[in-house]
């Protein structure tokens, strides 16, 4: 038994019937080079399906169960799931005509908006064959207490090539797992990890009273200099797209030339993370004209941060933190907007290293899993959320990806499309993959806070494009 902890228990806990935890993916595959009327779906489905189980021993939690013990009184376990079955994880699927983007999106949304199995390993892909040109689609879809955005990008990483031609794997070990274990066994383990938790938590609120008194004392020393501290939980604005939301979700997909975001980027002296968050910012204000409605302050976006060293670099497991930062939604102007977009992430990253997330997976390994899930559901089940200010309005998460073109089965992936997901009293999600020459942006969203998710992926783009003109005007002024 190998327990859960910190950050991966409380994904777990944290579940609810309307905010399932489970983080994916929408690859999109060209058939092989020379080969669009040679190979069958039939074909290219049992060669991924081979490629898939060939591989599956190179990410054990693939083949282990999350294991609660009785009553929630401490994390679960991973274990080996002595029932495991491929064919309970892969799903062969075929889109409506005319099989584009939209058809994809929706079936996403669908699938997305299912909580995993909790008796099985806690993942499944779905191969989608009938979209347009040929093509077909795997999307992944995997539990967030098993990885972060960058342990999946490692997970990808076990099952794609950088050549049309697969690498040999060498063959698994004989998989032979144990028995579960009882629930005697369970509440054993638990007692045993219970003896040590006074001792733990004391050091954890120890140091946890410390990393707030070192925040306060930094965030005066930023109001000494003439500058903004980050924002504060709970101090973002109401929304329309803020509130509880329901089981039922849409799911977006834009794709943006990263040249454009590189060319902001230099113009502007920004980051690309900050032009990301910019180009959220401007869709999000379309959406509120859109609706004709007027906030009282910028909206806030929560931006997870990696807390992985080098050598953690492909390790599974939760090793993220999060900052706070004003998204300027209230400039008119974008290249103004973009600075302060840029400056308000700068502060945030300065904090953020005071305390290098150790604070919110400290108090995650210190929380009752059952009084944590008890929590939550109350939260859920009372609708707060449509009573009282969100924590923040938006969540904006972004990963790079290597930068070669990948291949899965022989077949190039085109395109990366991810899906977050999402908190209670968040109404959207963003997520976006920097893949190639292009930024594949996707987005999922409660279905009653914004039904015309389709439309704030559009502003997106016409973000984008403002930044640009403004870019290139800076640039013909300085020529």
């Amino acid at each position: 038994m190998q327990p859960l902890v910190g950050l991966d228990a409380a994904f777990l806990s944290l579940e609810t019937p309307t905010t399932p935890m489970h983080v994916g993916v929408a690859l999109l595959l060209d058939p092989p080079e020379g080969t669009r009327s040679l190979f069958s779906s039939s074909t290219r489905y049992a060669q991924i399906r081979r490629i898939i189980e060939q591989r599956l021993h190179l990410i054990a939690p693939l083949r282990q169960r999350a294991l609660r013990v009785p009553l929630g009184l401490h994390h679960p376990v991973w274990v080996d799931d002595p029932d495991f079955d491929l064919d309970d994880h892969l799903t062969r699927a075929s889109l409506p005509s005319p099989g584009r983007r939209p058809e994809l999106d929706a079936y996403v949304a669908s699938i997305m908006s299912r909580p995993l199995d909790p008796d099985r390993p806690l993942w499944e892909m779905h191969v989608v064959e009938g979209l347009e040109d040929d093509r077909i689609a795997l999307v992944a879809k995997v539990h967030h207490a098993v990885l972060d955005g960058v342990g999946g990008a490692s997970v990808l990483a076990a099952f794609l090539d950088v050549t049309p031609r697969s690498r040999v794997v060498g063959l698994p070990p004989e998989w032979d797992p144990a028995p579960l274990p009882s629930q005697a066994q369970l509440l054993r383990h638990a007692a045993t990890s219970l003896a040590r938790q006074p001792g733990e938590t004391l050091s954890t609120l120890q140091a946890g009273v410390e990393t707030v008194a070192d925040l306060g004392l930094h965030n005066r020393e930023l109001s000494g200099r003439g500058e903004r501290p980050p924002p504060a939980f709970f101090a973002a604005p109401r929304t329309s797209f803020n509130g509880a939301v329901s089981n039922r979700k849409r799911y977006a997909t834009v794709s943006v030339p990263l040249e454009d975001v590189k060319l902001v980027r230099r113009v502007f002296e920004a980051t690309v993370n900050d032009v990301i968050l910019a180009i959220v910012s401007g869709g999000l204000r379309r959406l509120l004209e859109d609706r004709g409605e007027e906030v009282e302050r910028s909206l806030v976006a929560m931006v997870p941060v990696s807390t992985r060293s080098e050598e953690q670099a492909d390790g599974l497991g939760n090793q993220i933190s999060g900052m706070l930062v004003s998204l300027a939604s209230d400039i008119d102007d974008p290249v103004q907007r973009l600075d302060a977009i840029s400056e308000s992430a700068g502060v945030a990253k300065e904090q953020e290293k005071l305390h290098r997330g150790r604070l919110l997976g400290d108090l995650a390994q210190i929380a009752v899993p059952a009084v944590v899930s008890r929590m939550a559901r109350a939260v859920a089940g009372a609708r707060l959320f449509d009573k009282v200010r969100p924590p923040f309005n938006v969540t904006v998460s972004s990963v790079r990806v290597p930068d070669v073109a990948l291949f899965c089965a022989g077949s190039r992936v085109v395109a990366m499309y991810p899906v977050g997901p999402m908190a209670e009293g968040i109404g959207v999600n963003v997520t976006s993959f920097s893949y190639l020459d292009r930024v594949h942006f996707g987005l999922l969203a409660c279905r009653r806070l914004i039904p015309e998710l389709d439309e704030l992926a559009t502003h997106f783009d016409d973000a984008l494009g403002e930044l640009v003109a403004c870019a290139l005007d800076a640039e013909g002024a300085i020529a």
